[in-house]
């Protein structure tokens, strides 16, 4: 799909229809439904003083600004520039400010802020198909006020079904999201304008004067309101973070000119009835429209919702895969759904966790007005995030001076905590979940790398230099035997823990030898040679580092196989893989702290084996045992 968006991307002249559906069913699922919930939730801030016209307005004229400035400026015009070799997201953002630096303090900085990103987009994650399913089934209630108590129970079953498919793979129904997305922002466009020709006077939101005097005369209440106004640029990230699926330039188009115009056309419709029919404000969104179309509209935006939710289900794989190579989580299960797609993938683990994280707040808030107090903490943090990487690699890459940079980002910078700070009142009602996890999360990722370097540095102290070790192996009269021993190492410089203890225990060594490194770069994928090196160290005897992205999953036996273009004569029948199998223990001195030391004891004994992980046949597979202490 990556090289195909990439060619209708680049093309000048035009962008393929199939490739806009496809845009439509994946990067805009999130924003796209949050009309159902985000003026109903900014309105319910002024229930209490009397909802009057004005107010309507200045809400109207946040939101307008809001995408204007949130979507369109910082993300669609300015962060979508900065690829790493076509990929977006946060993560890929990261690598990219990391590479402008030297310091190895700001790289420690920037590496933070890239996983404190990602740990809160897994938080958004969990709860957007939890508001989203919650809020399109609550339509029912419009529908049949009688059917409210069935509302719970029929969301946790659409919920369920939604991660038990996963494992199936989202091929055959990627096919589907398009065009009902496409159909799903038709109606939306067309409700919306319907009302508004009815009532044009609410097209006067479109003047930032309302926006300003709701909050000069609010204060206090209209910042509040902030904090749910930001419900309608939730998905903003979706657009860069799916770049490297379909080019900057079909999700560009598909948002001017049709996803933007759509959405705009929905919450002014829904503000014109608010102003007509105050009694409307119940339920904007599924009042706009005649009685009739209730019933369709519920079943669309559960379907809208269920699109939404995949997205976000598939952009945490994505991102748990991402942070794997990059070292911040241990190996999981990584199952690939397409024979094709290589952005197709499954983690069991993750879909679990993410269906218990879901369901416990669906049934903790109940309802979609609650969970809104919970949803904006993870997004604007995301958005607060991708703006201090944003400066960094504007700056060192793109050659911006420093005061352009501090006048453009700098502004957006000071937008993304007004809106974080709006949320943070909404802590105590919610607002703590997303806070939670993202920390939780940066506690798991980080006390992992703190411990796998560690790891490294103790191998690194206990190893025998490869040089050393060859310039002894002709003297040492070690007998050679048939075969070929591929030695997993960490260290291409060091000899492999596995074959000493092979040596101390077998007394020997075969005749070819493979010392394999597995090298996870800052890039997502690896260019067509950029794939393995090979060095010949002595007669029979090669190191071979094998380099993969962080958008890639690795294929050991498949890569070795390549090596015959190499000149490496590799027989996969006659391989045997030799891996060290490490007893982690806490050394009588930790360098760890207690509870990061736990922490990384714990993911190690339950990550994935490096034979499941690296696709190494289980046949043809000796593990040696040793007892590490940090």
């Amino acid at each position: 799909m990556t090289a195909q968006a990439d060619s209708a991307a680049g093309s000048p002249s035009k962008v393929r229809a199939g490739l806009l559906l496809g845009v439509l069913g994946v990067v805009y699922g999130d924003i796209g439904t949050s009309p159902l919930y985000a003026l109903k939730a900014s309105l319910d801030h002024f229930q209490n003083t009397g909802i009057s016209s004005w107010e309507v307005l200045g809400l109207l004229s946040l939101i307008f600004w809001s995408l204007i400035l949130v979507v369109t400026i910082k993300y669609v015009m300015l962060v979508m520039r900065a690829d790493n070799r076509g990929e977006g997201g946060i993560l890929a953002l990261m690598a990219l400010a990391q590479r402008s630096v030297s310091s190895p303090r700001m790289h420690g900085f920037l590496a933070l802020i890239g996983i404190a990103g990602a740990c809160l987009f897994f938080g958004d994650g969990t709860i957007t198909p939890a508001i989203s399913v919650l809020s399109a089934v609550e339509g029912l209630e419009i529908v049949n006020p009688a059917m409210k108590e069935f509302v719970l129970p029929i969301s946790v079953v659409v919920i369920l079904g939604l991660f038990f498919i996963q494992s199936h793979g989202t091929g055959s129904m990627g096919r589907l999201f398009g065009p009902v997305m496409a159909v799903w922002f038709g109606v939306l466009g067309v409700l919306g304008l319907v009302e508004i020709v009815s009532h044009p006077a609410v097209l006067m939101a479109l003047s930032p004067s309302y926006a300003i005097g709701l909050m000069i005369h609010y204060k206090w209440l209209a910042f509040a309101a902030l904090g749910s106004v930001v419900l309608a640029v939730t998905g903003a990230e979706a657009l860069y973070a799916d770049m490297g699926h379909f080019g900057a330039r079909p999700i560009r188009l598909a948002w001017m000119y049709y996803v933007l115009p759509c959405l705009l056309l929905n919450y002014f419709g829904q503000g014109a009835l608010v102003l007509s029919d105050p009694a409307a404000i119940a339920n904007p969104f599924f009042r706009l429209g005649p009685d009739w179309m209730r019933l369709p509209m519920v079943i669309l935006a559960t379907a809208a919702t269920v699109i939404a939710s995949q997205a976000m289900i598939s952009g945490a794989f994505s991102i748990a895969r991402q942070c794997m190579q990059l070292g911040f989580l241990p190996r999981l299960t990584v199952r690939h759904t397409s024979a094709t797609e290589e952005g197709q993938i499954y983690l069991p683990q993750i879909n679990s966790a993410l269906l218990v994280g879901v369901l416990v707040l669906v049934f903790a808030f109940r309802s979609s007005d609650a969970l809104a107090s919970a949803y904006g903490i993870a997004v604007t943090g995301t958005f607060t995030f991708t703006s201090v990487l944003a400066v960094v690699v504007f700056r060192r890459q793109f050659g911006w001076s420093r005061w352009l940079v501090i006048v453009v980002f700098g502004f957006f910078l000071i937008q993304d905590l007004v809106f974080f700070a709006a949320n943070a009142l909404k802590i105590p009602e919610g607002g703590w979940v997303p806070l939670v996890l993202g920390l939780a999360l940066t506690a798991l990722m980080t006390s992992w790398k703190r411990g796998r370097d560690l790891l490294l540095d103790r191998w690194k102290t206990d190893s025998l230099p490869l040089s050393s070790f060859l310039a002894r192996l002709p003297q040492s009269r070690t007998v050679r035997v048939p075969g070929i021993a591929i030695f997993m190492t960490g260290n291409p410089d060091h000899v492999p823990g596995a074959l000493l203890h092979n040596l101390k225990h077998n007394k020997v060594l075969h005749e070819r030898v493979l010392f394999v490194t597995v090298s996870n770069e800052d890039v997502p994928e690896l260019r067509a040679g950029e794939r393995a090196s090979v060095s010949e160290l002595a007669p029979g005897i090669h190191r071979v580092i094998i380099r993969y992205g962080f958008m890639e999953s690795p294929n050991l036996p498949r890569e070795l196989a390549a090596l015959r273009n190499q000149g490496v004569d590799f027989d996969p029948m006659q391989a045997s893989y030799f891996l060290g199998r490490e007893t982690l223990v806490a050394a009588r001195v930790p360098k760890l702290p207690f509870w990061r030391m736990w922490l990384f004891l714990v993911m190690a004994r339950n990550a994935v084996s490096a034979t499941e992980f690296f696709r190494i046949p289980s046949d043809r597979v000796v593990e040696l045992g040793v007892r590490v202490a940090i």
